[in-house]
């Protein structure tokens, strides 16, 4: 083989490796799983990290995000073609075909769930599979329809914690149940930002994602501190609830480490209010990012110290 057929066959691979890894959305797939994973540690029966099962989970999380997030773009392929942010996408834009992506999409799923099923429990597997159903079958096509969509689709995206909770602990005792209160209020700053961030292109394929019908507006910003500080409450359940022999998951420290990350999310929001800017918005997205791996680490730290 010649050096410029190699490279042309390398710089396929290559494509191709960019290409799926847009059709999962790598990004947003791991930070959820990541939400999974932690919750798994920090299950009261979870005493010992073992690396080989960590990352085995991680594995599964990952095909079954996967596969909802390759259903979302062959249901949006025409949707998708009409904004700027998501036009590149490999269905989309024509790179990949639909029968490629739905293949995908299948394989991954039931192999996700099925990991989930053999190697952790039965629970954990028919959460991920109800996840995947809610988040690519309902909540998907829902976002053309209703803002109400962003309420619907906060469900499968606080189920990671759930579906952590549940294979580290085979139940879905109280501790489960704040994680996933934790993650659900969070969902709505955040994705009212990027919506906000993203409105002329969300406009232009029909979404209805801001709370407002008129888009970003004072309404709208309202509605973002409201759910930031319904975060203020739920915040501090894991500080009464879920830990090891009936005590608390979280000690003083984490606390005020989330409380102080709660406070900060209201900062952001009460600023996108006063001042009503893209800026803004954007301010509020990126906190929302940083919010969630610090309260989840802070709540490990205090289990394993």
């Amino acid at each position: 083989m010649s050096a410029s057929s190699s490279f042309k066959l390398s710089g396929g691979f290559r494509g191709k490796l960019q290409d799926y890894k847009l059709l999962v959305k790598f990004n947003l797939s791991f930070m959820v799983v990541f939400s999974a994973l932690i919750s798994y540690l920090l299950a009261p029966k979870i005493r010992d990290y073992d690396l080989d099962t960590m990352l085995l989970f991680f594995l599964a999380g990952m095909l079954v995000t996967g596969s909802a997030n390759t259903i979302n773009q062959v249901v949006e392929k025409d949707t998708d073609a009409l904004m700027k942010r998501t036009a590149n996408r490999p269905v989309a834009s024509g790179r990949m075909s639909v029968q490629e992506a739905w293949a995908f999409a299948v394989i991954a799923g039931l192999a996700g769930v099925s990991i989930l099923w053999w190697q952790f429990n039965f629970l954990s597997a028919a959460l991920a599979a109800f996840s995947l159903f809610l988040y690519a079958f309902i909540y998907t096509p829902l976002k053309k329809v209703s803002s109400i969509s962003v309420l619907v689709g906060a469900v499968p995206g606080a189920l990671p914690c759930l579906i952590g909770w549940a294979a580290g602990n085979d139940d879905l005792s109280a501790g489960g149940w704040a994680l996933f209160a934790i993650q659900f209020f969070w969902q709505f700053p955040h994705f009212w930002a990027i919506a906000w961030i993203a409105h002329t292109d969300y406009a232009k394929a029909g979404f209805k994602l801001l709370p407002s019908n008129e888009g970003p507006t004072k309404y709208s910003a309202i509605q973002a501190i409201i759910y930031s500080l319904l975060l203020l409450p739920v915040g501090v359940l894991p500080y009464f609830l879920g830990g090891r022999d009936g005590g608390g998951m979280s000690g003083i420290v984490a606390l005020v480490v989330v409380l102080i990350a709660n406070l900060f999310m209201v900062m952001q929001c009460v600023r996108l209010y006063r001042e009503m800017t893209v800026k803004a918005a954007r301010r509020v997205m990126f906190s929302s990012y940083i919010y969630l791996p610090v309260v989840l680490l802070a709540l490990l730290a205090n289990k394993v110290s």
